[in-house]
Formats: C-alpha cells, sequence, structure tokens
C-alpha cells in the first residue's frame, strides 16, 4: 500500500559539492543508482566540518518512510559505514533544520549502506545532515582523518490516500467532514466526522437519524438533541440497543422492540433472533435436526446443516445424507470393494462374496468348500474331497459307489477306464 518517489526528479540542493561536474545534488533524485551526489570532504584537515542535503517534495505530505542508498566500494564497506556513521534525518516544513523534527539520529552501531527508517511525520523538506566536529567522538570514525559524502539514491514514501498507518494497511473510515482524507499517520479525521459519524476515526454511526440532522456525541454517538428515529440496526430508547443482525432477508429489527418481525435468517431463533440453534439443530425456525451421520455427535453448522466435522464411514455430502454409491465404502467413499463382493456394506468394507471366496473382504479363496461365502462342503465322495470352489463338481474321478455329487458322465468315464 506504499507509494513511493515522492522525491522522484524533485529539486534537491546541498551545502557544498565536491569539484566536478558530475556529482551535484539531483544525482540522489534520479533513480539512477550509478550517479551520485558527492559534497567536499569535512572533518579536522578541512574547512568544512558539517554537510547537509535536502530535498524539496514540492508539498506538505504525511511521511511514512525513508530509504538512503549510500555509495559502496566493493571490498571497503565498512570504510563506507563509517564515513556515514552518526548522521542525522530532519523533517521540515521550511527547509530549516533549526525549525525541523528529527526523523532519525544514527548510533552507535555503524548504519547499513542501505538504509531504511520509518517516520511518520508530516513536511515539505528531507533533511540530510552530518558533522566531523573537533573534539567529538563518532562512530566507526577514526580520529584525523576526513569523510566524504555519497548518496545516490534518497526515496520518500508515503501512504496513498485513504490508508494510513505502520505499513499503510489501515483503511480510512471514509467519513471524515467535506470527504477529506483522514490522517496518514494517525487515521484520524483531523476536520472532524461527517454529520452521522462519530469515533476517534469517525468509524461509528450515530444511534439515531439525529433531529434536524444535527450531530451526535462524538463519545457515545447518542444524538445531542434526540432522535427522530432510530436508524436501520438500532432500537429502543435513545437508539442505544442494536438489533441481532439476523432479522430474514436482513431487514431491519422493531425500532421500538428490536423483534425481527419477519421471522429470523436460517440459523438463529427466538424473537430477537440473537440465539443459535442448537448443536443438532439448523436452518429456518431450527425445525432441521442434523444427520445422525456426522461425525461426532450429530454436530452441524447452525445455519445449512453442514457436518462440522465431517462424515462418518460411508457417508458423503455438506450434511451426510448420501450414503457411498455400489462398490465404495469408508471414510469420503474413498475405498473400493474387492471384486469378489457380491454385496459390499458400504461403512466397512465388509462382504458377501460371490461364489468361490470367503473371508471379510472376500479375498479367501474356499478350500473343500465352495458356493457364495463357501458355504458348501465339497461332497465326500470326491477325492481328497476336492471339488470346484464355485460350483461344487469334483475335481478328480470319482469312486464306483458314488451317487451324490459325482454326476452320471463322470461315472462312466470312471467305469470306462477300467
Amino acid at each position: 500500500m506504499v507509494r513511493d518517489d515522492l522525491s522522484y526528479n524533485k529539486d534537491a540542493s546541498q551545502s557544498h559539492t565536491a569539484p566536478g561536474t558530475v556529482y551535484g545534488a539531483e544525482n540522489a533524485v534520479d533513480r539512477n543508482t550509478v550517479t551520485c551526489m558527492r559534497t567536499r570532504s569535512i572533518g579536522p584537515n578541512s574547512p568544512d566540518k558539517t554537510v547537509w542535503w535536502k530535498v524539496d517534495l514540492g508539498g506538505v505530505y504525511n511521511i511514512y518512510s525513508v530509504n538512503i542508498l549510500f555509495k559502496n566500494y566493493d571490498g571497503y564497506e565498512s570504510r563506507q559505514q563509517g564515513r556515514f556513521a552518526g548522521f542525522s534525518l530532519f523533517i521540515s516544513n521550511t527547509g530549516s533544520i533549526e525549525s525541523s523534527s528529527l526523523c532519525y539520529k544514527d548510533g552507535p552501531a555503524l548504519p547499513p549502506l542501505n538504509f531504511t527508517i520509518t517516520c511518520t511525520l508530516s513536511g515539505r523538506y528531507i533533511i540530510y545532515y552530518n558533522e566531523r566536529l573537533d573534539g567529538v567522538t563518532y562512530p566507526g570514525y577514526k580520529d584525523g582523518t576526513n569523510v566524504l559524502t555519497e548518496l545516490c539514491e534518497v526515496t520518500v514514501n508515503e501512504c496513498p490516500d485513504n490508508w494510513y498507518g505502520l505499513d499503510c494497511k489501515h483503511h480510512c473510515s471514509g467519513h471524515c467532514r467535506d470527504n477529506v482524507t483522514c490522517n496518514k499517520v494517525t487515521g484520524q479525521c483531523d476536520g472532524g466526522c461527517a454529520h452521522g459519524w462519530y469515533g476517534q476515526h469517525c468509524e461509528h454511526g450515530c444511534v439515531g437519524h439525529c433531529i434536524n440532522n444535527s450531530s451526535c456525541s462524538q463519545t457515545n454517538g447518542i444524538c445531542d438533541e434526540g432522535c427522530a428515529e432510530c436508524r436501520n440496526g438500532a432500537y429502543g430508547y435513545g437508539c442505544v440497543n442494536n438489533c441481532s443482525g439476523h432479522c430474514m432477508n436482513d431487514s431491519p429489527c422493531n425500532k421500538q422492540t428490536g423483534y425481527c418481525d419477519k421471522g429470523c435468517k436460517p440459523g438463529y431463533t427466538n424473537s430477537l433472533c440473537s440465539k443459535k440453534c442448537s448443536s443438532r439443530t439448523y436452518g429456518k425456525d431450527c425445525t432441521n435436526k442434523c444427520s445422525e451421520y456426522c461425525l461426532h455427535n450429530e454436530s452441524c453448522n447452525h445455519i445449512d446443516g453442514a457436518c462440522t466435522d465431517g462424515c462418518q464411514n460411508g457417508y458423503i455430502g455438506n450434511i451426510c445424507n448420501t450414503s457411498c454409491e455400489h462398490g465404495r465404502y469408508g471414510k469420503n467413499c474413498s475405498q473400493t470393494c474387492s471384486s469378489n463382493c457380491k454385496v459390499c456394506k458400504h461403512t466397512d468394507g465388509t462382504c458377501s462374496c460371490h461364489a468361490g471366496w470367503s473371508g471379510p473382504n472376500c479375498s479367501i479363496a474356499c478350500n473343500n468348500s465352495y458356493g457364495e461365502n463357501c458355504q458348501y462342503s465339497c461332497d465326500q465322495s470326491c477325492v481328497n474331497q476336492t471339488c470346484d470352489r464355485f460350483d461344487g463338481t469334483c475335481q478328480h474321478t470319482c469312486p464306483v459307489d458314488s451317487s451324490r455329487n459325482c454326476d452320471v458322465g463322470m461315472l462312466y468315464i470312471y467305469l470306462s477306464r477300467i
């Protein structure tokens, strides 16, 4: 939400300039990090003991932050930090340090060469100032040496209109008098609230339609001259009570009693529509019961009946009223029934098995048995009592006296081999 470049290509000046034609003050606001301003050196061996640079923003702004990119040389970072150490930033309406507000004073640690400071002040001029006075100790500064000042870019940011505060993340109420935007630092309406609004940021509506459009108290919102009629959403004497906000179709409540004369929105009950449905009911007048297949204690959303924690195994849908389709089972119907199942239980996947199979999920082949769920034993007359697990026919030639599960054709085959 930060709007930068208040300083871009604005008028800049400095206390003195290093010899040459390429070190002017304007280099610090041209958004070219290669070009930098440079002043003459300051220090014990120079006639100059102080240095300043400033930019005229062209108008008074509520500043949010200032970024300074100091000149860096590869391998000389600590030297450069020592050169800038101890600097100050001022915000001014006149361009004079004497009549300005201090935004930042460096020390005792060395400053980073890409420096940003949040500075929520109002002003027209941004002033950089540093010094190397005789007899004064500065952080990271070696006595007896002169220092250069080289600023490559100075970027000034402010909050955009209708935003304020730290990181410009708060929105103005929009209810300042005469549609003026709020203070970009505090969010307050410096010129007062528009009619019908009150509060520190003019964020609250007066509790009633004030007589003759008069103002209301800036502390509690009660009309100074009394109410003509409560505004929608308020009721009772002095309009100091708020409706529940749950009347059917967002209709206003009765301005005398607070009752929802047209009934309640789904999920709410009582005359004021201020009470939620119990944990096991929902909807219009709380007449619907939560599904018995909600995961925990039949608890569901009081408005639409959606099961709060999901469904029990074997059920799907917002209100858990649909069982898994044929061939599916388990949590969210995500499991596939065994292909050997004749009928699969949608909750846990247990099966009634096709012929030839048995077990909870029909994964065990019949042994000495046959039919659905292996419910029939192979005929004792079958050799080794083995038979086809699907239809029970003997797997090997039957004894001569077989008369039960070995058919005539198999008996004929056996006799023909004697």
